[in-house]
């Protein structure tokens, strides 16, 4: 497996990978997925472009429950382009907004600009939503937490204290990582491992010259005294890796240079010439720095190593008796001090960056600032001439090394996250299974994760069961009114139970259909009020599909509307729509989803009201939903500033404006009408692709959702005249095109709403995949 596509890469992937691997060996692991971006092209190995690649089987048992699937995998998904140029660079170890923010002090470009070359907002909008969704997010160092993810509005370490009782926020925590270290074999103290050098390198009668590792000779020949303990530093020569100041130190510390060599591991080279320009920059500078101090016979910088001499280099600098030192003016994590310790060598390291968390949990070595050539120098000496310190250094390093194995990680891995609470109710486990139970699921990966992580559920408990649970979960509970029997509305009532008459189905159609309408016109009045025109569309779109009688049979509808059930309901009345046509209706902006003739699911959740200055809309509002009216919409804040606000507050939830600007529904965090499509999917495995949303020109905020996906999208122009997305973003947020594509073969547009205009664009859009 390649291991990143450049320097900068290799350690990070093989950390992800390596964890991906040890969790999967861990008793009570089923599988586990490492997602990752698929990449097509001849530029990179085949198998980027692969979907799904096997890391290890899962645990070498006789437990026939495991399945077939169970271990490691990578799943590449295809998003965006899968061309190796315009993904090059996706991997990376900083946050966007850290990347901001070194943008911007480098003064080369505008806000704008920056924005315009990455979609830099639209990525940052992506993160603060990851840690508004996340009940936990793990670093590998202290600095992570407070340098890059204490920049976002959804985290803040003092609001993070104070609120973490509630389970209000996402909780970042520290775990420490392991890597690369697995196959070391610690080595205690012995005359093997303490002799001197040149007693390990004499044979037995003490004269015959004992074979030694073919590496040791190529650092040795540098050396005009190879006995002398090593100052070992193993990186690439890169400015940030700040090895010209070591050399300095070393070179204007004559104590130093008359008490130890100094080794240099700088990757391997041909031609300094062929190098990129700030690697050979640092090599020529190092080579003019050992001639500028006459270092000749006492540095050694080898040209070229393997993968499997490194940990004889470690060796060697031990049984010197030398120190490891990684003098990077910010390491973001640092396995080599890692490696270094599993052999025995105490280190010296900067005090920027991930060493510090490891120092403190090995405790043996020293930090320095980077920047200050005499402290570098002072560390080094100290440690190389105060024999008892550096004996303590190194028996702690092993003493403390497993606190780095794999093993002892992923315990701590899922100690964490065993603690997080169960935000998201998992699927009905006494709900019967109908034939339909046993077709092939559209994604062999979803049965194998049903039980495990995509928990777009109802929970079978009900709430007296469940008991007092914080403000924010999600609690859904099964309408059941004593059993199976079923209440038919009193005439005119215009409630719920309205979706129960006439039917006796256990279960949704929506099993068992193999294509979806998803009506989602949001045109209303001045006073937020249905426009009675979407009746007679409505009633179209209908007649439409079932012009072809062999598509009609397995198409459903679903109507995705900002409206409450109720109001939902009585619109619908009025047009003489019969409730029964639609398999779904997506309610209160997608935060509920009711089944017309079957039991009815729904969820409840308790929000808190943040929004005193307008009025709550009462009869739009629900256990999912609250509602507003805007009194003055020119006072109304925009969506990006009020998530904002919310964020920063420590407020999880989903704000949008709706019915012509004239509602705000403030919604659970995961809830929305895209959402709501997601759910049908993972619920009733009705395949996104088979699903057909249809649009005005505009919308509520939530308008863009509803268009970006794999489902198809028909828009009518000319039956929404008024939307709600002039409220959505201010100046200086990501825009439109960084969401909704352009020109795409999944969109099509209609002028005309004929029940032949429309069952055309249908037909149209059905020869682009799905069914």
């Amino acid at each position: 497996m390649e291991l990143g596509r450049d320097s900068d890469t290799g350690g990070q992937i093989k950390y992800v990978v390596e964890l991906a691997r040890a969790l999967a060996k861990i008793p009570g692991v089923y599988r586990v997925d490492l997602f990752t971006r698929q990449i097509s092209s001849p530029e990179v190995d085949w198998s980027y472009g692969e979907p799904t690649e096997m890391l290890t089987a899962g645990q070498d048992d006789d437990d026939d429950n495991l399945g077939e699937s169970s271990g490691a995998y990578i799943i590449r998904i295809p998003f965006g382009s899968t061309c190796f140029k315009c993904s090059n660079g996706a991997h990376r170890s900083f946050t966007w907004k850290e990347k901001l923010e070194q943008l911007l002090k480098q003064g080369r470009q505008s806000r704008e600009d920056i924005n315009s070359t990455y979609k830099i907002m639209r990525r940052i909008e992506a993160e603060e939503l990851s840690l508004d969704a996340a009940e936990l997010v793990i670093t590998s160092t202290r600095q992570e937490i407070d340098e890059q993810w204490g920049l976002y509005d959804g985290f803040d370490v003092k609001l993070e204290k104070v609120l973490r009782a509630r389970l209000d926020v996402v909780s970042i925590v520290m775990v420490d990582t392991c890597q690369g270290w697995r196959n070391v074999v610690i080595q205690e103290d012995g005359p093997e491992v303490d002799g001197e050098l040149s007693q390990l390198t004499r044979g037995a009668d003490g004269s015959t010259p004992k074979a030694i590792p073919a590496i040791w000779s190529e650092v040795m020949r540098f050396f005009t005294n190879p006995h002398k303990p090593i100052i070992l530093a193993l990186s690439r020569p890169d400015p940030k890796k700040n090895l010209t100041t070591l050399l300095k130190a070393f070179g204007e510390c004559r104590p130093l240079r008359e008490l130890a060599n100094l080794t240099l591991i700088m990757g391997n080279r041909d031609d300094i010439d062929e190098m990129s320009s700030g690697n050979a920059s640092v090599l020529t500078t190092v080579l003019k720095m050992i001639d500028k101090y006459d270092l000749y016979g006492q540095v050694a910088y080898p040209k070229h190593h393997k993968q499997y001499d490194v940990p004889e280099i470690y060796r060697f600098a031990a049984k010197t008796k030398g120190v490891f030192i990684n003098p990077a003016l910010v390491e973001p994590f640092g396995l080599t001090l890692i490696e270094a310790a599993a052999h025995g060598l105490p280190m010296v390291a900067t005090k920027n960056g991930g060493p510090v968390d490891i120092n403190r949990a090995l405790n043996n070595g020293l930090l320095v600032d980077p920047h200050d050539q005499q402290a570098i120098a002072d560390a080094l000496l100290k440690l190389l001439s105060e024999k008892n310190l550096w004996h303590e250094c190194r028996k702690n390093g092993w003493k403390n090394i497993h606190l780095f194995s794999w093993p002892e990680h992923c315990r701590t891995y899922l100690t964490r996250v065993d603690a997080c609470r169960m935000r998201h109710p998992q699927w009905q486990t006494n709900t019967p299974e109908d034939d339909a139970a046993d077709e092939e699921s559209f994604n062999d990966s979803l049965k194998d994760v049903q039980d495990m992580s995509l928990r777009l559920s109802i929970d079978d408990a009900r709430p007296s069961e469940k008991g007092a649970k914080q403000d924010e979960e999600v609690r859904f509970w099964s309408n059941q009114d004593g059993g199976n029997k079923i209440k038919k509305p009193d005439s005119g009532s215009g409630n719920e139970n309205m979706l129960l008459d006439n039917v006796t189905n256990k279960y949704p159609l929506l099993r068992r259909r193999r294509r979806l309408i998803v009506i989602a016109l949001d045109s209303y009045d001045n006073d937020g009020a249905p426009d009675k025109k979407i009746n007679e569309i409505v009633q179209r779109i209908i007649k439409a599909v079932q012009l072809d009688p062999q598509t009609a049979r397995v198409s459903g509808f679903a109507l995705s509307t900002a409206m409450s059930i109720h109001e939902t309901v009585e619109f619908l009345t009025s047009g003489n729509i019969p409730v029964n046509e639609f398999d779904a209706l997506i309610c209160s902006s997608g935060s509920e989803v009711y089944y017309p003739g079957i039991h009815t699911e729904d969820g409840k959740l308790c929000l808190i009201q943040i929004m005193s200055t307008i009025e709550e809309d009462l009869k739009s509002s629900n256990s999912h939903c609250i509602s507003y009216k805007i009194k003055d919409l020119s006072k109304a804040k925009k969506v990006d500033d009020l998530r904002q606000k919310l964020r920063m507050r420590g407020l999880r939830c989903h704000p949008m404006y709706c019915r012509g600007s004239s509602r705000m529904h403030v919604i659970p965090l995961l809830a929305s009408r895209a959402q709501a499509l997601r759910y049908l999917f993972v619920r009733w495995r009705m395949n996104v692709a088979n699903m057909y949303v249809i649009l005005g020109e505009t919308g509520d905020t939530d308008y863009e959702e509803m268009i970006s996906g794999t489902h198809k999208t028909i828009i009518m122009k000319g039956v929404v005249s008024k939307g709600s997305e002039e409220l959505l973003r201010g100046p200086g947020s990501y825009q439109r095109d960084d969401i909704v594509p352009n020109e795409s073969p999944l969109v099509t547009y209609i002028s005309e709403t004929t029940e032949e205009k429309i069952a055309n664009a249908l037909k149209q859009l059905s020869k682009s995949g799905g069914m």
